[in-house]
């Protein structure tokens, strides 16, 4: 039997209309938030918020598309953009626990330290037995210098959820605040066995060994973080910063650089950078950096001691 293939290839078009045309709006939006669900897994981040928003031309009340469309342009730092969506999907659902918890972090990761707060309190009172809320209620106070308040949000998190080797690294960071050096380790080794491949343990390590005097030591913590996460800006800055202490100026200085050409505003950076003209004596320069950082934060640590110095040093 021989088949006519332009009637059959024909039929199989008409059907193929049909079936489409049988689609319910659920079955398209749904279709389409799975595809920018797909492209987002690529990190295609573009394609899938394409696809999310034609989930939403569908319906404009559909709420995981929003959320969905928050994440991409939270992974893509487009934090207003990313409020704004979650914002969306919670007006719409307004027990979106998933929302609440990202919104919050946009909110932190804009400077927005209170809205944060406030979302990771509605977080807890959503899910009192997760540990999420007081992660970012821990975040959030610690960013804010509350730091009692941020030990607490910790120990309940922790107390909730004791397999989570970042809440170990995050308790030990407030500990290193508070200047409880022993109480900060002890927390790293449970850190370190939940994961050994954490950076964040290694860098907070050379912090404190730095803080105890041991230049060398810090150098081989915070090169070992750099071996696991190469592209965090705040490495490079404390790498340089232990080296300008062990004289070795230049390279320090190229670390710090280097920091400062991945995030500008880094306080500590342009501290440390006020470190390195004070020890090379550059005075005008070194008053230029560290009065720079200290009219901005007077807490930040090494700031005045070294802007006294700088003070001292004799004219060019």
């Amino acid at each position: 039997m021989i088949i006519n293939m332009r009637r059959f290839g024909f039929w199989i078009f008409c059907t193929l209309i049909l079936l489409a045309s049988c689609d319910s709006p659920d079955d398209k939006k749904g279709r389409f938030l799975l595809k920018g669900n797909a492209k987002m897994q690529e990190g295609d981040f573009q394609s899938a918020r394409e696809f999310y928003n034609e989930a939403i031309q569908i319906d404009p009340r559909f709420s995981e598309a929003y959320y969905n469309r928050g994440i991409t342009y939270l992974r893509t730092s487009d934090f207003e953009s990313a409020i704004r969506d979650f914002s969306q999907a919670i007006e719409l659902k307004q027990d979106y626990s998933d929302a609440y918890y990202q919104r919050s972090l946009a909110y932190f990761d804009n400077g927005e330290y209170y809205n944060s707060l406030s979302d990771a309190n509605h977080l807890t009172s959503l899910e009192n037995q997760s540990h999420r809320g007081y992660f970012l209620k821990g975040l959030g106070n610690e960013a804010l210098k509350n730091y009692p308040e941020a030990l607490s949000a910790f120990d309940t998190a922790i107390h909730l959820e004791k397999e989570n080797p970042d809440l170990f690294v995050n308790r030990a960071t407030i500990y290193f605040y508070l200047q409880n050096l022993e109480m900060a380790l002890e927390d790293l080794a449970v850190a370190e066995k939940l994961n050994p491949q954490e950076p964040n343990i290694y860098n907070l390590r050379s912090m404190i060994a730095f803080e105890q005097g041991e230049y060398r030591e810090a150098l081989e913590w915070v090169e070992q973080a750099i071996k696991l996460n190469s592209g965090q800006a705040y490495y490079y800055n404390n790498r340089g910063l232990y080296r300008l202490f062990l004289g070795d100026f230049e390279d320090g200085l190229e670390d710090i650089n280097l920091s400062l050409k991945q995030d500008s505003r880094n306080l500590f950076a342009l501290r440390n950078k006020g470190i390195y003209y004070q020890l090379t004596g550059n005075k005008e320069l070194a008053i230029k950096y560290l009065k720079e950082v200290y009219e901005k934060d007077q807490q930040i640590p090494l700031t005045f001691k070294f802007l006294q110095k700088a003070d001292s040093l004799p004219s060019s």
